[in-house]
């Protein structure tokens, strides 16, 4: 489960550090990382 959570924060991290010079792009960006750590986190219940 450690694991998946570091990858799952890594990920998000890639995520929001990728160029997006929009205000959109940001909330975007991390809907989409939320959206992993939901998924990794029910895959580990």
């Amino acid at each position: 489960m450690k694991k998946s959570y570091i990858g799952a924060l890594f990920l998000s991290s890639l995520v929001l550090l990728t160029a997006c010079n929009t205000t959109e792009g940001v909330g975007k960006d991390m809907q989409s990382a939320g959206k992993e750590i939901s998924k990794t986190a029910d895959e580990n219940k």
